[in-house]
């Protein structure tokens, strides 16, 4: 039987979009839901959606998002109303994925659109409170080590680098080589360097795909940034199986390289790799295709066979 227990954690997701506004996504939501909006008088503009279960979802103002409607079905520039950020309450994948899921189809049915050209993009939170010094490290390894893949398969767009760069050669280097046993000694390693008072909300070294700023100075979660802006559901539902993934082999790995394997065939070794950390079997097909399409090589062959 497959083993799924990297499914288990619990998350929360940020979704970037336009095209819409803040009030009719919230009714949007809610209509989902079966909830209740309340507005917000705060710099945001919050909009507030209380589902059946008691949880809160929001619809929030983002000035980073490039604001545009489709006029004649053509894309025009548009006032911040536009600017969304769906920003989920704690969730779980096992309970939550199909509603996620649906949000995001009548969102994107009632005209809400998340590209390139708007500079979205979506974040992932994982619960931190089962992380160790030990786990920690190895999240910044297992990132490191498959940065260009992951830049790679994830078709990170140019744009949003300065929101999302990668791991930085320094910081695991120190973090390798002073070997820390407490998260107050990681805590010092990742903000070194930095002239900024560590707890600023937005504090510089938050823009990166791993974000331990969160962890560390915020929600006490580990932050994946690296996702562009997408309304395709399926799309988002590999990338949150993914960002799982990858928290549930830092958690449960003993250690983990920051060296970066030798790649022949990016699609092969994408694939591998995937297997390797839990995308097994049908149910978990689709996530596969979406994660290697961007890649070039061959999927099922690491060399090319010989004629």
């Amino acid at each position: 039987m497959q083993n799924t227990d990297f499914l288990k954690a619990r998350f929360g997701i940020e979704i970037e979009m336009t095209g819409v506004t803040r009030n009719k996504a919230a009714k949007v939501v809610a209509e989902v839901l079966r909830g209740s909006i309340k507005r917000e008088n705060d710099y945001y503009d919050t909009y507030k959606v209380t589902a059946a279960d008691g949880r809160v979802w929001k619809l929030m103002y983002d000035g980073s998002i490039y604001t545009q409607k489709k006029v004649n079905d053509e894309k025009v520039a548009a006032t911040k109303e536009y600017s969304v950020e769906l920003v989920s309450p704690i969730l779980t994948y096992k309970e939550d994925i199909e509603t996620l899921q649906e949000i995001v189809r009548k969102l994107r049915k009632a005209g809400a659109f998340s590209e390139k050209q708007n500079c979205t993009g979506i974040h992932i939170h994982l619960d931190g409170a089962d992380h160790t010094p030990r786990s920690i490290r190895n999240f910044i390894n297992i990132i490191y080590s498959r940065n260009d893949l992951l830049y790679e398969s994830l078709q990170i767009e140019r744009e949003r680098m300065r929101y999302c760069k990668k791991m930085d050669a320094d910081l695991v280097e120190r973090i390798n080589k002073k070997k820390p046993t407490t998260m107050k000694q990681i805590e010092d390693i990742w903000y070194e360097g930095y002239g900024s008072n560590r707890e600023r909300h937005y504090h510089e070294s938050r823009y990166h795909f791993l974000n331990l700023h969160s962890f560390f100075n915020g929600t006490g979660t580990v932050e994946l940034r690296g996702f562009n802006g997408t309304m395709h559901a399926g799309v988002i539902r590999s990338n949150i199986v993914l960002a799982l993934a990858l928290n549930h082999q830092a958690l449960t790995q003993k250690s983990a390289s920051s060296k970066k394997p030798q790649v022949e065939n990016p699609k092969f070794a994408m694939r591998t790799w995937l297997n390797r950390i839990g995308f097994i079997g049908e149910e978990f097909k689709n996530c596969r295709e979406h994660l290697i399409k961007h890649l070039q090589g061959s999927a099922a062959w690491r060399f090319q066979r010989a004629a």
